[in-house]
């Protein structure tokens, strides 16, 4: 463990150096927990007025007895759920895919690679150091989000719907599992090309899936519930253990020592 933990303090002091990491890490959480908090304060009229006819009739149908004006918040809402489940899915790429070939392209990783340290422990320091801060960036600002949802209109029905299961699953379950994803696929890119703006390009495919969910949820096709949730965590956690076995096979110490140039 005292390995891993000088693996972490490593990343952090080498990879926020990085103006472009730390900007994502510091602005993204900013923007996306400040984005449904403004649209909600501006459409609080509109929504408080709205009709359940407008709604998906399967999403009104989950309202029960609320009113249309509460469901259609909860329906706004609803939408954003997505960014949340996104910040844990963009802010460790951008340290993962630096993680590896950013210090190769610095010539600091061959020493490192030099060490007694274990190809696991390696990976397990730097994963832990690029998903940490995107996990804790995510639930400090889901906190805030909860917090400022009742000072721009938001009733106790949506108060109580981003309590519930729902939301809290996709935030304290899919959100980690997302980001230990995001980041072993980051390393393992970061680990097979030469150029950091590269591996940060093609780590970036990890999103597609999560833009596909939010497009089908904004045209009504998809509607994010409990159930739906449960699935899309087994599955996330069958994909990263699928992910942090190739990883570590595709993690070739003798090759990066020897013929990276």
């Amino acid at each position: 463990m005292n390995r891993i933990q000088t693996i972490v303090e490593k990343e952090w002091a080498e990879v926020f150096k990085n103006r472009i990491v730390l900007f994502t890490v510091a602005f993204l959480p900013i923007l996306f927990t400040a984005l449904p908090l403004i649209i909600l304060y501006t459409t609080r009229g509109a929504a408080s007025a709205g009709d359940s006819a407008d709604l998906p009739p399967s999403f009104a149908k989950a309202c029960g007895s609320i009113t249309s004006g509460e469901c259609m918040q909860i329906f706004l809402v609803n939408q954003f759920m997505i960014l949340f489940m996104m910040m844990p899915l963009i802010i460790p790429v951008a340290i993962a895919s630096y993680s590896i070939v950013g210090e190769k392209a610095t010539r600091s990783l061959e020493p490192l690679l030099a060490t007694p340290i274990t190809t696991p422990e390696l990976l397990a320091g730097k994963s832990l150091a690029a998903a940490v801060p995107a996990i804790l960036a995510t639930w400090v600002g889901f906190v805030v989000f909860v917090i400022g949802v009742p000072f721009v209109g938001g009733g106790p029905a949506l108060i109580t719907s981003i309590l519930g299961s729902v939301w809290l699953t996709a935030i304290f379950v899919v959100g980690p599992l997302m980001a230990v994803m995001a980041v072993n696929f980051a390393i393992m890119v970061s680990s097979r090309v030469n150029d950091p703006r590269a591996a940060e390009q093609i780590s970036a495919v990890v999103v597609v899936p999560i833009l596909g969910l939010m497009f089908g949820q904004i045209a009504g096709v998809i509607v994010l519930n409990v159930q739906l949730m449960m699935l899309t965590a087994l599955a996330l956690a069958i994909i990263d253990v699928g992910l942090i076995y190739l990883g570590a096979r595709l993690f070739q110490r003798e090759t990066i020592l020897t013929k990276w140039k």
